[in-house]
């Protein structure tokens, strides 16, 4: 594969540029990618994406907007904007696709070139962690009950703790303390917003290994432009 036939597409849940997502995963890329990034919220004013609250705790999802505004919204909505945003990728003859979320989506959105970082999180935690604790953290508090029943499987125990993104090393500390205190064998930053500086803070308390989501993903990706 020459350098100028590496295409990477990126959707972000919310809105497009997300330059910090971009730039973690070209810094992950072969040289010479091309990247494109389009949101499945485009074109909708901040209004708008108010007006789409989430419906329930299950439907709830967090991102950052490209003025780096923390908002909530509906799962729901992201699913029905969504074949737009990979339309439009599609079109331009992607190598790989990225659909920059850890949540889990319906089955036909992955159709094609397109990963899923939940599923290679599920896979890498289930070659590190066959039995024993998994911690995670995740962006706002509805997912803390929600979303370690999704991770469930025998023999492993999953429990989660809330850590907005947007927080400081001092709220990134304070997480990983509260975390810590249940012993985790294992801890997943369950969120592609979740950036290097906070994976850094979070480790420093935890003393065992954390996934960060957005640079497991963008590595395993490097790994098929290769």
């Amino acid at each position: 594969m020459s350098k100028q036939s590496r295409k990477l597409g990126l959707i972000t849940i919310s809105q497009a540029p997300r330059e910090d997502v971009r730039q973690l995963f070209a810094d992950q890329s072969p040289p010479g990618t091309d990247i494109t990034m389009v949101g499945c919220l485009d074109g909708m004013s901040r209004a708008e994406i108010d007006a789409i609250p989430p419906l329930n705790d299950a439907d709830s999802l967090y991102s950052r907007l490209p003025d780096n505004s923390d908002v909530k919204f509906s799962k729901a909505a992201v699913i029905e904007r969504a074949p737009a945003a990979l339309a439009k990728l599609r079109s331009q003859n992607m190598d790989t696709i990225v659909f920059a979320c850890t949540g889990e989506f319906p089955p036909e959105m992955a159709a094609g070139p397109v990963v899923m970082p939940s599923r290679l999180l599920n896979g890498m935690v289930a070659g590190l962690l066959p039995q024993g604790r998994l911690g995670l953290l995740v962006p706002i508090a509805e997912q803390v009950e929600h979303l370690p029943k999704k991770r469930a499987r025998e023999g492993l125990e999953v429990f989660a703790d809330c850590l907005a993104p947007s927080a400081g090393p001092a709220e990134a500390a304070a997480a990983a303390e509260r975390l810590k205190a249940r012993q985790p064998d294992l801890v997943v930053m369950d969120c592609i917003s979740y950036g290097p500086e906070t994976k850094a803070a979070v480790k420093e308390v935890l003393g065992v290994p954390v996934l960060l989501a957005i640079t497991a993903t963008s590595r395993m990706v490097a790994e098929m432009l290769a």
